[in-house]
């Protein structure tokens, strides 16, 4: 089992920028990425971005490219979700997750990002 605990969400304006952290413990020599979702009121979760811990390759939705960067810190099992020139449509629970190249095996409990116009 991994436990995932994310950190950094707030209210920032729009235009503004947030670091969020997502620290791993636990079983986590199987998990091979790590990625980030949002759940905006009303809708679905989406997806973010990812990352590999091997390597690091990154991939973003169209949505948040150019804007969002994620990075991880191995030796801290920590990975990062910058996000800057934030909008209102950026509005959303934020959650980290991790998993193999397969499937995501576990979750966050999120946290709260607020943009206001």
């Amino acid at each position: 089992q991994v436990r995932l605990v994310e950190s950094g969400g707030g209210l920032v304006q729009a235009g503004g920028s947030l670091r969020l952290s997502c620290a791993a413990s636990g079983r986590t020599f199987g998990t091979s990425r790590m990625g980030w979702f949002r759940q905006a009121p009303g809708k679905e979760r989406e997806f973010v971005g990812r990352i590999w811990w091997s390597g690091g390759s990154t991939s973003y939705s169209d949505s948040v490219k150019g804007r969002f960067t994620i990075s991880r810190d191995s030796a801290k099992n920590t990975v990062y979700l910058e996000m800057n020139s934030l909008k209102p449509e950026d509005t959303a629970v934020y959650y980290c997750a991790s998993g193999s190249t397969l499937q995501w095996d576990s979750w966050g409990q999120g946290t709260q990002v607020t943009v206001s116009s």
